[in-house]
């Protein structure tokens, strides 16, 4: 049976974001380290604006922050959450 929706529209349709206050964990502990930054750049390319990305991790990354900066500049927010040596949360916030 045939909807006549194309491919494109019935991804779209399925596409649902599960978290109902729009806050998506992304614990970088568990990604192996040479992955971690294109991990991380591919997490907030795929947030919405109003969308937060909520970074754990056992460093502070200030190098992460650096690029994170250059890359996004206004359209990311960066928030502390937690600084304490080896629990390190920080909020990403998608602005545009």
């Amino acid at each position: 049976m045939h909807s006549g929706l194309t491919l494109t529209h019935r991804y779209n349709a399925m596409h649902v974001h599960l978290s109902p206050d729009s806050i998506y964990p992304f614990d970088a502990r568990g990604i192996a380290k040479r992955f971690r930054h294109a991990a991380i750049f591919g997490a907030l390319d795929a947030l919405r604006a109003g969308e937060t990305m909520r970074f754990v991790n056992d460093h502070d990354p200030l190098p992460l922050l650096d690029q994170l900066v250059q890359r996004y500049g206004d359209a990311v927010e960066i928030t502390y959450r937690q600084r304490e040596p080896g629990n390190i949360v920080i909020d990403f916030i998608k602005k545009q």
